[in-house]
């Protein structure tokens, strides 16, 4: 037996153990420093709110992980759905357009309970959609769809905007869908609301006097392809300014980014003409076969 060439071997393998062994040793003394100046952090912020009169409640408790999820955008096809108040339904592929047979009358305009109610009754899958904001300069209210409670910020392909009179009574609507919605395997770590809300401090979008009002546990765009789009994890802060303005901020909650999200007016606006003229065309459409017979 060579000892000379087993020495060597036994060095190098000692050698390559350490080398293991001091490896594992550093990544867990990062991750407890890691820990322990997020600790810190968490601290700082805090104090740091409180100088600058920066109030919250009560933050989400136990949200430490959750799982990207994806989701296909629902085509819908001549006779589905089926809506009984529907007078007239277009359909433009992933578009829906409801005129109603009777219109619903609003008696409170900011009674959102209301809004929900006239969903579920009137909405193919209404129950799968929160009311979001309402706007009565143009007479309209917006919804987006949710996933297990949770709501899709944002997301043209998961809305449904109402539309009412002069006379306040809701005469047509506008709806997406995303269907077959499922959440990927493995959950990813989660940023703390205290982290997402030091993230928008560090950022100076928190101005003094401030009071957080809202932070939720939603869902915004990662990617999109034509007919499939994934979503990741994301904190939803709202804010009431000392003037009383209202802000918000989306915060992605596995990254930790500042994202931007507004719903594409261009868009939107190319999807109303494109209803408008849809619907003068049907209305031209029924006007010469009544003059035909």
């Amino acid at each position: 037996m060579d000892w000379s060439k087993s020495k060597s071997i036994f060095i190098v393998v000692f050698l390559i153990l350490d080398v293991f062994l001091y490896s594992l040793y550093l990544n867990r003394h990062t991750e407890a420093q890691q820990a322990e100046n997020e600790s810190i952090g968490e601290q700082n912020i805090e104090a740091r709110l409180k100088n600058d009169n920066i109030t919250y409640g009560v933050l989400p408790a136990n949200v430490e992980k959750a799982a990207y999820i994806s989701g296909k955008v629902k085509n819908f096809e001549e006779g589905d759905p089926k809506i009984e108040n529907a007078q007239n339904i277009l359909i433009d592929k992933n578009k829906l357009v409801v005129t109603l047979k009777k219109p619903v009358e609003i008696k409170n305009i900011d009674d959102a309970a209301f809004y929900n109610d006239f969903l579920k009754l009137n909405v193919y899958e209404g129950a799968s959609y929160t009311l979001w904001e309402i706007d009565k300069e143009s007479k309209s209210a917006t919804f987006f769809q949710t996933v297990d409670t949770r709501t899709l910020y944002y997301i043209l392909n998961g809305l449904v905007t109402v539309h009412w009179n002069d006379k306040n009574e809701i005469v047509e609507y506008e709806q997406t869908l995303l269907e077959d919605i499922e959440a990927y395997e493995e959950e990813k770590v989660l940023t703390s609301p205290l982290k997402a809300i030091q993230t928008l401090y560090n950022k100076g979008l928190l101005a003094p006097n401030s009071t957080i009002t809202k932070v939720n546990l939603g869902y915004t765009t990662l990617v999109q392809f034509t007919q499939t789009q994934v979503f990741v994890p994301t904190w939803e802060i709202q804010v009431k300014t000392e003037n009383e303005v209202r802000e918000e901020y989306f915060v992605n909650a596995v990254q930790g980014g500042i994202l931007d999200l507004t719903l594409d007016a261009t868009m939107v606006e190319e999807v109303k003409e494109a209803v408008e003229d849809a619907i003068t065309d049907d209305k031209e459409l029924d006007l010469d076969t009544e003059i035909k017979k």
